[in-house]
Formats: C-alpha cells, sequence, structure tokens
C-alpha cells in the first residue's frame, strides 16, 4: 500500500509518534492510504481535497482517526458496498474488507494498537444477525 502523507506544517511521521491524532483514508482498493494530522485536515472529506482528490466520494474510503490511545473506525457502509443488496452480508463484507485494510496500513507504518468502533457507529449491533467486534 502506498502512504501518502499530507501535511502543510506538521510532520506526520512525528505526530503519530507523539500520540497526536491523524486522520487517514484508505480506498476501497487498499492501493493508497492518505493520512494527515486532524488539526490541519479537520475531516476526512478535507484531507482528501488537500491531498488532490475529489472530497465527494467520502463513502468509497475506509475512514480512521489515529492517535495515541489507538485507532477509532468511522463505520459507515455505503448502501451500495460491493453491489451486495443484503444489508447483513454487506455489513459482514464491509467489516472484513475494513478491518483487513486498516490493519495493513498499521502494520506498514509499525503501529500495533486497537481497532475501536466508536459507540456512535455501533447501531448495526442492534440488528440480532450481525455483531461487530472492535479489537
Amino acid at each position: 500500500m502506498q502512504i501518502i502523507k499530507y501535511s502543510e506544517h506538521e510532520d506526520i511521521d512525528k505526530a503519530i509518534k507523539d500520540g497526536d491524532p491523524v486522520l487517514a483514508v484508505i480506498p476501497f482498493d487498499c492501493k493508497k492510504a492518505y493520512i494527515g494530522h486532524i488539526d490541519e485536515c479537520f475531516e476526512h472529506h478535507i484531507l482528501l481535497k488537500k491531498a488532490g482528490n475529489s472530497g465527494t466520494e467520502i463513502d468509497k474510503y475506509f475512514r480512521i482517526i489515529l492517535a495515541g490511545d489507538g485507532v477509532n473506525w468511522t463505520f459507515v457502509c455505503p448502501p451500495d458496498y460491493k453491489n451486495i443488496k443484503d444489508k447483513t452480508k454487506r455489513l459482514g463484507e464491509f467489516y472484513r474488507d475494513g478491518f483487513a485494510a486498516i490493519s495493513g496500513l498499521l502494520a506498514d507504518l509499525n503501529i500495533f494498537t486497537d481497532i475501536k468502533i466508536p459507540e456512535r457507529y455501533r447501531r448495526h449491533e442492534n440488528n440480532n444477525s450481525l455483531t461487530l467486534y472492535a479489537f
């Protein structure tokens, strides 16, 4: 995976080492990842735009916030993900793919930490046929 670090002022490697929060987005094809300091980019779509991409296609990326206490995954599965009609299967596939992509990025950065899905993104857990586990 090619890692593109966007920064106007902050050293991204230093920010990660110091535990400062950074944003990262990984396209579903997992060929690249974009990382930017949260104080410069503020939100994932702004990171994409600053890195030269369309900020309007945010639903084609896995989105995380990496900080000293681990990784928070903005778990938002698009309704057309891989053209899977069944919601439970779609969410399961999105979870598996996202976990693999995020783990791959973290390994490439030599970061070994928990991947958490914040409570506000866990609404799918109420579906009896799907349980999401955050490690």
